[in-house]
């Protein structure tokens, strides 16, 4: 079944999750599927840093993802962060290109956890690799009537974090936010998401993740989407990491 004739199946369902008779880990892989019904997205992500004093920064970039596993970032303003860009492939390999190097450098397991370009994003929560591929889930209770808990283990150690609270929306299954916990069990992020549908499709139309060690955030916005453009794979290579502006 493809991801169209899978979405469709889910909104005629009703997609209205609940506890009992579900495997959370088909819940998760379910949550998975809705982030990444569309066969491909094409969108203007405008990002908002906000430190402790509350002074902000904003920068803009171009976003083209095909399914989960194929995501390329590339900032166009401001001026001194435009062409750096981020290729993410299958396998969960990350590339990063800035123009000032003239190359792209693979992004290694280690600097995975390392913040996003100076954002309160790391490498690996721009991924977009599905959570149901490295993380088990198992349920919490709560009697909340509209948000369904999950507490996400990983898979393996190949994660900067040792746990994560996720709280999904129990009619459709999207997440409306995530507690992130590190190696020592301290508890040092949170995601809150905004969603909305368009063209048939939820997606997070605001992301603001919050660092509560710094009592910083950084707020991506989403804008100008469109969806199943007819994008392909040589449309995520590492050569074309590098702007034509950059040729002349």
């Amino acid at each position: 079944m493809n991801r169209i004739t899978l979405f469709a199946s889910l909104i005629l369902a009703g997609l209205i999750f609940k506890v009992h008779g579900q495997n959370p880990q088909e819940v998760l892989t379910k949550m998975d599927e809705l982030m990444s019904a569309p066969v491909d997205r094409v969108a203007t992500v405008q990002m908002t840093v906000t430190n402790k004093r509350g002074e902000t920064k904003t920068r803009e970039a171009e976003l083209k993802q095909m399914g989960s596993e194929y995501r390329l970032y590339r900032y166009t303003k401001p001026e001194n962060k435009a062409g750096i860009a981020t290729l993410s492939l299958p396998d969960g390999k990350m590339w990063l290109y800035m123009p000032a190097f003239g190359k792209a450098i693979k992004i290694t397991l280690l600097s995975k956890s390392q913040a996003f370009t100076g954002t309160d994003f790391s490498y690996e929560d721009m991924s977009g690799i599905p959570y149901s591929n490295r993380y088990q889930a198992n349920f919490v209770n709560s009697e909340n009537e509209k948000e369904l808990l999950l507490d996400l283990s990983p898979k393996s150690d190949q994660t900067e974090y040792s746990r994560i609270l996720l709280s999904l929306n129990k009619q459709y299954g999207y997440p409306m936010q995530m507690a992130f916990y590190d190696k020592n069990g301290a508890y040092i992020k949170k995601a809150d998401y905004s969603y909305t549908k368009e063209g048939g499709y939820w997606f997070a139309k605001q992301v603001v993740m919050t660092d509560l060690r710094k009592d910083h955030s950084t707020a991506i916005e989403i804008k100008d989407i469109r969806f199943d453009t007819g994008l392909s794979e040589k449309d995520f290579t590492i050569e074309i990491l590098k702007t034509p502006s950059e040729d002349r």
